[in-house]
């Protein structure tokens, strides 16, 4: 069975329960192996009597909806388009594929990783003898989402330093959704019982410390900064009121100057160098944010960032916003870097971990 299939079947209503009943047994059985069980219940009670079950279930469905939601626009842009080749051709062609490459190109996969594809794609066609359009809409997707595994193991979850103070960097041009993003993940880290510090570290842009302290205020979580500091000073002493006051976690906010690339390599490096000083391991996550509507602007910025620190993640906002959903598998394909959560909409619930099950599924819906 294909992906497109296999992906069909998982978010059908049963199928969903399956799927929720088997993370919460994975979630169980790793929470054993660490001593620990929150989701332990008595083994003679029905599970969905059980309300942390029934909680994880609606939270799941909750994650599906958000995908769903958060993917129409690219949904209707793309699939819409694809729908309509298939109708238009009643026979696979060199005009087909030539339509199909410049819609491919229009979402935003970029020039490279379309060209690929198309080739992976004629070859499965003419090995595979397929006549029928409507017979690629699964190599399609089966194709696309090899296009992002590539026989990897991609993880999404966020890296914690198990014997210090864990610290996220986050990385990005203005304008890009940078602060409220550390907003929104200091929310979700408080949801997880995280005792949290914002460090205000763009110390140069007018009224962004302010900005962080507000949202701070806000969330309930701890805040740190200084305006016109040297940024190193101040997440160096951001750090030591975390160690002081037993903080969980530091994220620390940075200056979002790309056009002087020296400049902010030098920045970064001194950052990364207090860092390096003060906590066991170093950071635990340097995280690039990135609009998704800035489309192949924002894969050269990833680019540039790439060029002078090293990342570990990649946090893509504002994915709602656009018609152009392909950017995901640019990214992966053109820097190699995962996407670990992804912008849906603007409150705080539509900060969500990067699924590619749930993201093929939310692209492709409508086909399925």
């Amino acid at each position: 069975m294909g992906l497109f299939n296999k992906i069909k079947n998982m978010f059908k209503k049963d199928s969903i329960e399956e799927k929720i009943e088997d993370t919460i047994v994975e979630e169980e059985n790793e929470a054993e192996d660490d001593g620990l069980n929150p989701l332990a219940i008595d083994q003679e009670e029905p599970i969905e009597e059980s309300p942390k079950v029934e909680k994880k279930k609606e939270k799941v469905k909750d994650s599906v909806k958000v995908y769903e939601k958060g993917l129409t626009k690219s949904r209707q842009g793309f699939v819409s388009k694809l729908a309509n080749l298939t109708n238009k051709y009643n026979k696979v062609t060199e005009e087909y594929f030539e339509e199909l490459e410049e819609i491919l190109i229009m979402t935003d996969i970029g020039v490279n990783t379309v060209m690929d594809f198309m080739d992976r794609l004629r070859d499965r066609v003419r090995k595979e003898s397929i006549t029928d359009p409507s017979l690629l809409k699964e190599i399609i997707v089966d194709e696309l989402f090899i296009i992002y595994v590539n026989d990897e193991v991609l993880s999404n979850k966020l890296n914690f330093n198990e014997n210090d103070v864990s610290v996220f960097l986050y990385i990005g041009v203005n304008g890009v959704g940078k602060t409220t993003t550390i907003a929104k993940m200091a929310n979700i880290l408080k949801d997880q019982g995280k005792k949290v510090l914002l460090v205000g570290a763009d110390t140069f842009r007018a009224g962004a410390v302010e900005q962080l302290r507000e949202w701070s205020e806000k969330i309930g979580v701890g805040f740190f900064g200084k305006e016109e500091s040297d940024p190193a000073s101040v997440v160096y002493d951001g750090i030591v009121k975390a160690k002081d006051e037993e903080y969980d976690v530091v994220l620390v906010d940075t200056a979002g100057r790309l056009q002087n690339k020296v400049n902010l390599m030098k920045e970064l490096e001194k950052i990364n160098k207090v860092i390096d000083s003060l906590v066991d391991g170093g950071a635990s996550e340097t995280l690039l944010v990135i609009d998704a509507t800035t489309g192949q602007n924002g894969i050269s910025q990833a680019k540039a960032f790439k060029e002078i620190t090293n990342i570990t993640g990649i946090v893509l906002t504002k994915l709602d916003g656009t018609a152009k959903g392909g950017i995901v598998l640019a990214i992966k394909e053109s820097i190699g870097i995962p996407v670990k959560y992804i912008g849906l909409g603007e409150t705080k619930d539509d900060l969500v971990v990067f699924d590619i099950e749930k993201y093929i599924y939310g692209l492709f819906k409508d086909m399925m």
